[in-house]
């Protein structure tokens, strides 16, 4: 039997998705699971984009334009309008939710052995397209101490090479929830400019903002407008993650172009889910305001519980609703598998992603874990009753080394 490519067998596993099985096995066998390993909302998604779906009396559902429907693009243009942002319908292409644009982006913008820098802990799945696309990664270490603020000039300055291409960022950031401002990114603008590098701009996150903190898009950083690529999806802000809808949004029309090559490749985006899109445009903002304000109180929630656990090092996430968190263990992809396998209380655990998978350095994360706060304030409650009787109960605990037994950043 001929063998699987080199490719196929070392592109990294997910790691808010290795566990699944285990999870499903453990359901089957009778024990609830709250899961707080993957950016899956509880929150119902709209309805009226639900009914335009169901209303489509279409005939045949054909191919739309490789870069999406005009309708849809035009509409976005409004959207992105409530965030100062001045596009065109053309600046904007529709791809198969966020992954394809991230895949896009890289195919489109950097050859094989270039690399981007990308401030660790970051989303995952960077490091598999990266890994698919012969890109190497070049990480600079951000801090829990810090809150994971993005770090400082010197830290980006310092792993510029020549065959650096880009600097990859998300904003508010997944897995962190860390929130970067408009002063710190108007700074990473300097170096992006003076280096000729892209500045690659992961913004899925940008409704969820706590804090009276302001959201700042990078498409408006006019010194590199022509640097900077967005990456945007709905799934999130919508609670809609199997629409499968996103965009690539740039201002340089040569990414465009060499990114309207692979859209043609692959035809078209989703119809459905286009038309289930667009109809989000014309849902109420107060469907937002509200989504926001629950994604505070589990925030809220999450912080206070995590808190009053000795020896876990935590802090108040600024944007998004991920927290990444230092537990007092040996080994959190052991104790996150432990969790499953080995522990329940009062009928049920929890689901976590370990820490380990976000990081390109090797050795890091080894204690951390990333809590997406997904589920309603009862069940965070609940799961949280369950985290802090697991870090008691854990055969691998470990005493806080660093002298603070409950370290609580209220950055």
């Amino acid at each position: 039997m001929p063998s699987v490519s080199k490719r196929g067998e070392q592109t990294p596993l997910s790691p808010f998705r290795k566990l699944i099985p285990i999870a499903d096995r453990v359901k089957a066998a009778g024990k609830k699971v709250y899961h707080l390993n993957i950016g899956q909302p509880d929150i119902e998604t709209p309805a009226a984009a639900l009914a335009a779906v169901r209303a489509t009396n279409m005939k045949v559902l054909a191919y739309s334009p490789a870069e999406g429907n005009a309708s849809y693009r035009e509409k976005l243009v409004h959207y992105y309008h409530r965030f100062h942002v001045d596009l065109k319908a053309e600046n904007i292409m529709i791809t198969t939710g966020g992954s394809e644009a991230i895949q896009f982006m890289f195919l489109s913008c950097l050859d094989a052995g270039d690399e981007v820098i990308i401030p660790e802990p970051f989303y995952a799945n960077y490091n598999g397209f990266a890994h698919i696309g012969d890109i190497r990664i070049k990480p600079i270490t951000s801090s829990i101490e810090t809150g994971f603020a993005l770090p400082d000039k010197e830290a980006f300055e310092s792993v510029i090479g020549p065959k650096t291409k880009a600097i990859f960022i998300t904003n508010p950031n997944n897995p962190t929830g860390c929130f970067y401002p408009q002063e710190a990114l108007e700074e990473l603008a300097a170096i992006v400019k003076k280096h000729n590098l892209f500045l690659f701009v992961d913004e899925v996150y940008r409704e969820f903002c706590y804090d009276g903190q302001d959201f700042f898009s990078t498409l408006r950083l006019d010194s590199i407008r022509d640097n900077v690529i967005v990456i945007d999806s709905l799934s999130k802000r919508y609670s809609a993650c199997g629409a499968r809808i996103g965009a690539l949004i740039t201002y340089n029309q040569e990414v465009l172009a060499a990114a309207s090559r692979f859209a043609k490749l692959r035809l078209s985006p989703p119809g459905f889910g286009q038309i289930f899109a667009e109809a989000t445009l014309d849902v109420e903002e107060a469907y937002l305001r509200d989504v926001k304000q629950e994604y505070d109180r589990r925030r809220q929630t999450v912080y206070r519980r995590l808190q009053a656990m000795p020896g876990v090092v935590s802090y108040k996430p600024g944007g998004a609703f991920y927290c990444f968190t230092q537990f007092p263990i040996d080994d959190a992809d052991n104790f996150c598998r432990w969790l499953l396998e080995d522990f329940e209380y009062n009928g049920a655990t929890v689901m976590l992603s370990p820490g380990r998978g976000f990081y390109a350095t090797p050795g890091l994360g080894h204690d951390e874990v990333r809590i997406a706060y997904v589920l309603n304030t009862t069940d965070l409650e609940a799961a949280m009753d369950c985290l802090e009787r697991a870090l008691i109960e854990y055969p691998g605990r470990v005493e806080n080394t660093v002298g603070v037994q409950n370290n609580a950043l209220a950055l």
